[in-house]
């Protein structure tokens, strides 16, 4: 494929697995070095095969200076944020505030399916991930 500035496929995308996440493969589609995004990032997250022990995800955490919205496109997943919890299904979505300890589990059989917004982009540095 040829690189476009505009449009980008998942399958040209190199996966990795996100610090502090267990059974989490990444996709950065949208970002500064996709397609030159400055002030926002976008993700796709697979969490888990089968089901087995916590589900995977992300342990608490927290962003200083981002914030992350979570977009399910398939699978189950519980979201805790600022005390509340919430189990997300299919269309589901859910908001982290920058600096807020936040954590994403995996609660289905299937494997989630998620999009991951930042903004500003996160870039996945250890800087920017403080566990909690």
């Amino acid at each position: 494929m040829t690189k476009s500035r505009y449009f980008v496929k998942e399958a040209d995308v190199t996966p990795y697995s996100p610090a502090n996440h267990g059974d989490t493969v990444n996709r950065r589609l949208i970002g500064p070095e996709t397609v030159g995004a400055k002030h926002l990032e976008v993700l796709l997250g697979v969490v888990g095969g089968k089901l087995a022990g916590d589900g995977g995800g992300a342990l608490p955490h927290r962003h200083p200076g981002i914030e992350q919205v979570c977009y399910m496109l398939s699978g189950r997943a519980r979201a805790e944020v600022g005390g509340e919890t919430c189990e997300l299904g299919p269309g589901d979505s859910c908001f982290f505030p920058a600096n807020e300890v936040h954590a994403f589990t995996r609660i289905s059989e299937e494997p989630v399916r998620v999009l991951v917004i930042y903004s500003p982009p996160y870039g996945e540095s250890k800087e920017k991930g403080i566990a909690a």
